[in-house]
């Protein structure tokens, strides 16, 4: 039986010691490697036969890397791209990243990673087993289905699955914005899913679940003896997500102090764990995720700027359901189909064509997450196939006109205490602008008129908070 043939790389790199270096580190990893001084020459190569890798440098004589790498994805080809920079500079790597390459490496290269990247790209990290003997796909069945739970067809939710399968297949860090139950966590399966590392870990955090002091030890593990109670090594998320995804969700509640080192490790791709004397070497892939303004966070000093260039190389806003409410009707079908599957029943319920209007009516300020609890418990109530208006137990006012964004609640809640409190306005609408106009003039008094801080404490992006000025009148003497 004949041995398999080695992967072929082309190595493209103007300077010959360099281009030597990377040759025999490749060579003694059993790759068969092809070298290229400029864009021209590499391109001649590519042309006459097909390569598995291109590690090319950013700058060459003729062009640059990414001059390759956007030819490459004109021609429709298959190879993978690994792009090295210059040290320090961020803004060639995250270029690198969104022009399709897959990762990219910081000069002076570390022939450690330079190894690790490589093997990674060319899918060479043991994916068979884990430590505990498990196929590493059934741990996580739900990642394999997170794409079909993307329930809907609206062109808002058509984009965010476009830019899913374009990212899936890069190391590029991914930032998942929206508000609190669009679903940021299944997007991050999707992209798992449909990326090279499918079939390694996927390790989900939330950061503003764990305490400050274990912090630390919990990212990235711990020695026996490190501190009291370290009675056993332990690994950290980044040592039990090694190959795979970890997925940070809620990353803007990290505090400073943790930031900092969040940081050291993305940049050097090694953790040191407590009481360990060697730092270990990490091949994840960082996918993040936030409900804050985290450029709003930024200015007010309460999250890491360079942080924030690291993580948001790629940003997928998921848009809030009062946003795709076109969707309502497949979500809502999806969702009563795994609560009957859940509870071993059949055909699932459905839902009366009145009880989706008066759905559709609702602003859903708690999304999707907000849609599921609804429907559960109309589900009990219903105590039958159909689910009726009456089961639904939704409030009579309903705020999908008025685009609402949580302001209006504190609004209406004297409205529901009973008679005892202030009498019913006699016209709602201007009575709701009326208190949103007030406390977005507070916001912005208390935080010196700066909007993206001020829409940043409502939770409001800074488009967000200029359409509600704009709209309210807010500030419209002002400069």
């Amino acid at each position: 039986m004949s041995a398999p043939t080695p992967p072929r790389l082309l190595v493209v790199d103007d300077e010959p010691d360099l281009r030597t270096l990377y040759e025999l580190t490749l060579l003694r990893e059993g790759y068969d490697v092809e070298s290229a001084e400029t864009v021209e020459e590499a391109w001649a190569a590519l042309q006459s036969r097909r390569f598995q890798l291109l590690i090319t440098d950013m700058r060459l004589p003729d062009g640059t890397g990414l001059d390759l790498l956007r030819r490459l994805e004109d021609a429709g080809r298959g190879e993978k791209g690994i792009v090295i920079t210059a040290y320090g500079s961020a803004e060639n790597a995250v270029e690198a990243l969104k022009a399709g390459a897959y990762d990219y490496l910081t000069k002076p290269v570390d022939l450690r990673q330079f190894r690790a990247v490589v093997a990674s790209a060319l899918g060479r990290t043991p994916a068979a087993d884990d430590a505990r003997g498990r196929p590493a796909e059934a741990r996580h069945p739900a990642s394999r289905r997170a794409l079909d739970r993307m329930a809907g067809r609206s062109q808002a939710l058509q984009r965010v699955r476009s830019l899913v399968a374009r990212v899936a297949r890069s190391m590029a860090p991914v930032l998942v914005h929206g508000e609190s139950g669009t679903g940021k966590e299944l997007v991050a399966h999707a992209i798992h899913e449909l990326s090279p590392r499918h079939a390694m870990p996927f390790v989900a955090v939330n950061c503003g679940a764990i305490p400050e002091t274990l912090l630390e030890a919990e990212f990235f593990g711990y020695r026996r003896g490190a501190f009291t109670g370290a009675v056993e090594d332990r690994e950290g998320f980044f040592q039990t997500a090694q190959g795979g995804t970890l997925f940070l969700d809620e990353i803007g509640d990290l505090p400073l102090a943790m930031q900092s080192k969040l940081l050291r490790v993305i940049q050097e791709r090694a953790v040191r764990p407590l009481g360990a004397a060697a730092e270990q070497a990490v091949n994840v892939r960082i996918v993040s995720a936030t409900h804050k303004d985290l450029a709003a966070e930024v200015h007010a000093g309460r999250f890491r700027q360079d942080l924030f260039y690291r993580l948001n190389v790629i940003e997928i806003v998921v848009p809030p359901l009062r946003e795709r409410l076109e969707d309502l009707s497949e979500i809502a079908a999806a969702v009563l189909e795994r609560i009957a599957g859940d509870a071993g029943v059949s055909p699932p319920p459905t839902l009366a064509p009145e009880a989706l209007a008066h759905l559709s009516r609702y602003a859903f300020p708690g999304n999707v997450r907000e849609l599921e609890n609804l429907l559960h418990r109309a589900v009990t109530l219903a105590g039958g196939s159909v689910v009726e208006c009456r089961d639904l137990g939704l409030p009579e006012v309903a705020f999908a006109d008025s685009e609402y964004l949580g302001l209006e609640a504190a609004a209406v809640e004297p409205l529901r205490a009973g008679p005892a409190e202030a009498p019913l306005p006699s016209d709602l609408a201007a009575y709701l602008d009326q208190v949103e106009r007030e406390i977005l003039e507070r916001a912005l008094e208390r935080h010196r008129y700066n909007r993206t801080a001020a829409g940043a404490s409502l939770g409001l992006s800074l488009r967000q908070m200029r359409y509600r000025m704009a709209r309210l009148g807010v500030g419209s003497g002002d400069d």
